[in-house]
C-alpha cells in the first residue's frame, strides 16, 4: 500500500458534518490492491490509526468498515 497522503482540513470537516448530519453518501475509492469500488453509505466516524486517517462507513445491513481517507476518489451526498 502507498505511504499515507493526508487530506486538506477542509475535506476533513466535510467528513466531520456528514458524520454529524448522519448524510447519505456516494463514494468511490480504491481498496488496499488498488481497485476502484463503489458505495452508497453514511459516514459513522472519523479515526486516525498510526498516523493515517479513516472514514467509518455503514452501507445498508452491512458491518461497518474503514476507508482509508486518501483512498477517496469521490465522495457525494447520496440524493437517491
Amino acid at each position: 500500500m502507498k505511504p499515507y497522503q493526508p487530506v486538506s482540513c477542509d475535506i476533513h470537516s466535510q467528513y466531520e458534518l456528514y458524520i454529524m448530519r448522519a448524510t447519505p453518501l456516494f463514494l468511490k475509492y480504491s481498496d488496499s490492491a488498488e481497485k476502484e469500488k463503489s458505495l452508497h453509505a453514511k459516514a459513522i466516524d472519523l479515526r486516525t490509526r498510526q498516523g493515517e486517517e479513516w472514514l467509518l462507513v455503514q452501507a445498508s445491513n452491512e458491518k461497518p468498515f474503514s476507508i482509508r481517507l486518501d483512498h477517496i476518489i469521490e465522495c457525494l451526498i447520496d440524493t437517491k
